[in-house]
């Protein structure tokens, strides 16, 4: 029986390779979430990065991506840190009374 290749949209394709660069989600948990075949996600972000070896407006994006992905990661930890000086303000606050 001959193996059926599927065809997906570059949309899509450009948006599962968004979701691993810029949101750092694994490729494991998009293949899972979206019934992809194992090394799909892996082919479409090497087609990518090939593809900003050589396109300026796709190096920039590529940049936007990982901008975007520290930037994340940075207000994740402040919003962390936040939260333990909250706790840490009212813990202080109990022992003063």
């Amino acid at each position: 029986m001959a193996k059926v290749h599927k065809v997906y949209e570059p949309e899509f394709r450009e948006m599962v390779v968004r979701l691993v660069l810029e949101e750092s989600r694994t490729i494991k948990s998009v293949n899972e979430e979206y019934s992809l075949g194992e090394g799909t996600v892996r082919s479409w972000i090497k087609r990518f990065e090939e593809e900003c070896a050589s396109d300026p407006e796709k190096q920039d994006q590529k940049k936007l991506y990982e901008e975007n992905r520290l930037l994340r990661q940075q207000l994740a930890e402040a919003k962390k840190e936040i939260d333990f000086l909250k706790k840490a303000a009212a813990f202080f606050a109990k022992e003063i009374v």
